[in-house]
């Protein structure tokens, strides 16, 4: 697979905004990570570990093993800091997976159940691609939950990830500048 494919650039925006986002929330206290609100997952830590949780099972189906879970969410919370830990560990484990399976191994069907009922069918590079795609949705979600408190928020756009951390990252994968290298005196 080479290291600038599509679903690794993806899967390294996905780890590098969470890791943004969870920045932005480290801000607050564990009391107001962990507050109860009146949405879908009941917290900003809540919704973190929403996203963990969803992870955790995929991981557990390309690993052809099991998960814990029995909805698309803990019934007992976990602290803040041990869901930004977890999701940070598994977000790595996902772009280690993204940079090194080939398009072979991306294309692989890959059979679950759901935790509502039902079977499902994807290929790895659409259960990572699912994973980028969730995470974003609940990114936003916590930027909405995170915007009362007004406290200074990092951006997570993935424009930003391009401009500003892709080129870099790109680069050590390559072994080679992305980037036109800068003329110190200006002249073209």
């Amino acid at each position: 697979m080479p290291d600038l494919s599509l679903v690794h650039r993806m899967t390294a925006y996905m780890a590098w905004a969470d890791d943004v986002m969870l920045k932005n929330a480290e801000q607050l206290d564990e009391s107001a990570l962990m507050a109860p609100h009146d949405t879908l997952f009941g917290s900003i830590s809540g919704t973190f570990d929403h996203t963990l949780v969803v992870a955790e099972m995929f991981r557990a189906h390309l690993d052809g093993g099991t998960h814990p879970h029995v909805a698309r969410r803990r019934s007992d919370a976990l602290p803040f800091r041990e869901v930004a830990r977890r999701l940070r560990e598994m977000n790595a484990h996902y772009v280690d997976l993204a940079r090194r399976w080939t398009e072979a191994e991306l294309s692989q069907i890959i059979h679950f159940e759901f935790v509502g009922g039902g079977t499902g069918a994807m290929s790895r590079e659409d259960i990572l691609l699912h994973l980028v795609n969730h995470a974003t949705y609940h990114r936003g979600f916590v930027s909405t939950l995170l915007f009362p408190h007004r406290i200074a928020l990092a951006p997570n756009d993935l424009t930003v990830f391009l401009r500003d951390v892709w080129p870099d990252l790109a680069e050590t994968a390559q072994g080679q500048p992305l980037r036109p290298a800068e003329n110190p005196r200006g002249a073209a």
